[in-house]
């Protein structure tokens, strides 16, 4: 079966990812959006979860996660380096979350780290409706946006804030935290910017 479009090389990298991805803390990575988190434990949706570091963190906190991870090699290392009774793990995917839909509800808080960047404009459009129905009223989501030269075998696409902020104020969005262009803790030659906005009231 062919991977999930944006998923590409990651299964077979899947040991290396891990190793590189633990070794930065949650709060180091997310650290300029901590102040956006709720502080309450609250209904949470971790998109492209990955190792599952950041879901293990949120659910430490008293939070409960849905993790959402397409490469099934990732996520199963993460449901065994991070087991916990708080965090969800589904094999689903954006730009449509067919597995999170069925649910039902909406999340307090919806991060999206390091995955934007793999969805293509048409994905990007519909992925960003789709979320949107997924932030209750009052709810945060937060997003990191990839600048940098794309590593071999991978699907990446170059997005800007601007596209972005656009995209989400079209589904009544709005921002709340902008920071443009920090360079990578892991990555020489790759910066992210970092976008948070507010459900619709």
């Amino acid at each position: 079966m062919a991977p999930v479009s944006g998923t590409e090389g990651y299964a077979e990298q899947a040991e290396s990812l891990v190793e590189r991805y633990e070794r930065v803390s949650f709060a180091e990575v997310h650290r300029a959006i901590l102040h956006l988190l709720p502080t309450v434990p609250s209904r949470v949706l971790d998109i492209g979860s990955g190792t599952g570091r950041d879901a293990a963190a949120l659910a430490a906190m008293g939070h409960r996660v849905v993790a959402v991870e397409p490469t099934d090699a990732m996520r199963t290392r993460a449901a065994t380096l991070h087991p916990s009774s708080q965090i969800q793990w589904l094999n689903d995917s954006l730009p449509d979350l067919a597995q999170v839909t069925p649910l039902g509800g909406q999340f307090e808080l919806v991060m999206l780290t390091a995955v934007w960047m793999h969805l293509d404009e048409p994905q990007r459009r519909r992925a960003m409706s789709r979320v949107a129905g997924l932030v209750r009223a009052g709810g945060v989501m937060c997003m990191s946006l990839r600048h940098g030269p794309v590593p071999t075998g991978r699907r990446m696409f170059e997005v800007s804030a601007n596209e972005t902020i656009e995209l989400a104020e079209a589904v009544e969005l709005q921002l709340l935290f902008r920071e443009e262009r920090l360079p990578s803790l892991m990555q020489p030659g790759v910066a992210w910017s970092r976008l948070a906005f507010a459900g619709s009231e």
